[in-house]
């Protein structure tokens, strides 16, 4: 990969701005962006996975029903569990959900910890949960890199090379992490996620409307198109 370099002062500042102006105005209003309770954003993280939000947000209020906190998901039956996930699929997830509830009931009160370390710890959660339950449940200053995020920050700062490599990977966490503002960091990760997958999505992104255009690295570069 050729060297890249994280964006200056002057260039975050004006992510930020551009950025947190059109999420004012254009954020979607989800369930689980109303809530601080880290066990519903954990559900809501793990629902995500590899799964449309219109599909998400039917299971969500129902598991949340039937399951309402962790102490009630780690005593429930596993094939009670599964069938409640149906139908959004890949299994291992409510598993691994029940697991980390099991965990939690055991050794940490029946809550998650806030700690990068210990969710770490937890089976199921890497770093782009961690980041997200530190941000969006404590508001913490902590950096998220899902595809979405991955694919503006990319776009915006980068613009060439393999978006998929791993060092192309790592260099876009050091991004996301340098672009973490300290104040507002709920509503700033909420808003890279939005962006990524409503205006800069991967096929067609709608670079007319996007707030980031006049910047925008890839779109300069032969494979901006527009």
């Amino acid at each position: 990969m050729a060297a890249v370099t994280s964006p200056d002062l002057r260039a975050r500042r004006r992510f930020h701005r551009r950025l947190l102006a059109w999420y004012a105005r254009h954020g979607r209003d989800l369930p689980w962006r109303r809530t601080r309770d880290p066990y519903r954003i954990l559900v809501s993280e793990i629902m995500l996975q590899q799964t449309q939000v219109d599909r998400v947000l039917p299971k969500y209020e129902e598991w949340l029903a039937k399951y309402p906190s962790l102490d009630a998901l780690a005593e429930a039956a596993e094939d009670d569990v599964i069938a409640t996930w149906y139908p959004l699929g890949y299994n291992i997830r409510p598993k691994r959900l029940q697991t980390i509830a099991r965990e939690s009931v055991a050794r940490y009160g029946g809550r998650l910890p806030a700690d990068e370390e210990t969710l770490l710890s937890f089976k199921g959660i890497g770093a782009y949960t961690a980041g997200a339950i530190r941000s969006f449940a404590f508001r913490e200053r902590a950096a998220i890199l899902d595809t979405n995020v991955a694919r503006v920050l990319f776009r915006v700062f980068v613009g060439r090379g393999d978006p998929k490599s791993h060092a192309m990977t790592r260099h876009l966490w050091t991004v996301s992490d340098a672009l973490v503002p300290n104040r507002d960091v709920f509503d700033f990760n909420q808003a890279l996620m939005d962006l990524g997958a409503t205006i800069c999505v991967a096929r067609n992104p709608k670079c007319l409307v996007c707030p980031m255009a006049k910047s925008c690295t890839w779109r300069k570069t032969a494979g901006g198109g527009a």
